[in-house]
């Protein structure tokens, strides 16, 4: 267990938040891993399963996994121990629209009692982001009621994006239809998944085409300029696993675009891995 010392709060979180150690450390962050179903058996997300065995699975026997949500009874055991012990619990939950995961975990704490559920409305990082404020919030003194209801009123301020550089494993998984992969794959068409952050719902935005070098510099300065009140404390670059160059790449054309105090690089969970397929990567920030 770790906790904000001088303060009774402690700050969890859905494991697809996907931060980086540095930032779990930094701000006290208890990861609650979601479940990974694949071939009849039961994994824990990035702890006993990571992307690649998933996308291994899939090339060697075009099968993928299942997703399920955190059960109500899992959540209790989580937060027990701390309520127990009186801590007020925050916990930031991937978005409605993509996890039941939200709903039972507000059931667990309406019969806990001490915990402040908040819907990041967003998935990987975008929910990093609301993770992220609230370590600040609690650093800063603020109380659990308090924090909990900022958190909320903020999630439309943070914007979450990313280039498949395939769709072939979003048609896997039912997602989008063979012909509309297939023709993205041979036009080479690279779409850009726009995170709605009122639900975490997600849609196809722009359709780029070319390399995949080219059209990660053009999605990040097209997504920079689209806000012209981007909050520059913090970027993150999450993947699903890709090769260093085009990460170098896009950390150099961020820079290049606009200067950030923290640009943090970090990998997707299996849960948002195995939808996206390999290659994928996004920009997440947040506006004022």
């Amino acid at each position: 267990m770790t906790e904000q010392k001088n303060h009774k709060i402690i700050l969890s979180a859905d494991s697809t938040c996907d931060l980086d150690e540095e930032i779990k450390k930094r701000y006290h962050v208890n990861y609650f891993p979601l479940h990974i179903n694949l071939n009849g058996e039961d994994y824990l997300d990035n702890i006993t399963i990571t992307p690649e065995q998933v996308y291994q699975e899939y090339y060697d026997h075009k099968v993928l996994p299942k997703t399920s949500a955190v059960n109500v009874e899992e959540y209790m055991e989580h937060f027990r121990p701390w309520v127990e012990q009186g801590y007020e619990v925050i916990h930031v939950n991937l978005g409605h629209a993509l996890s039941s995961s939200y709903q039972n975990c507000c059931l667990a704490a309406q019969e806990l009692g001490h915990v402040h559920v908040v819907d990041s409305c967003n998935l990987s990082t975008g929910t990093g982001l609301t993770v992220v404020a609230a370590g600040k919030m609690i650093a800063e003194g603020m109380d659990a009621e308090t924090i909990a209801e900022k958190l909320r009123a903020g999630t439309s301020k943070r914007h979450a994006s990313f280039i498949l550089d395939t769709l072939t494993f979003l048609h896997a998984g039912g997602r989008c239809s063979a012909v509309a992969a297939l023709g993205a794959n041979m036009l080479k068409l690279k779409p850009c998944i726009q995170v709605d952050n009122h639900d975490g719902s997600m849609s196809v935005g722009k359709k780029y085409r070319g390399s995949l070098d080219k059209v990660l510099v053009k999605y990040v300065k097209d997504e920079l300029a689209k806000h012209p009140d981007i909050n520059t404390d913090l970027l993150f670059i999450t993947h699903s696993g890709i090769p260093q160059e085009y990460i170098d790449l896009v950390k150099k054309t961020v820079e290049e675009t606009m200067t950030f105090k923290e640009i943090h690089v970090t990998k997707a969970s299996c849960t948002i891995s195995c939808h996206c397929g390999p290659n994928t990567l996004g920009i997440l920030f947040e506006t004022k």
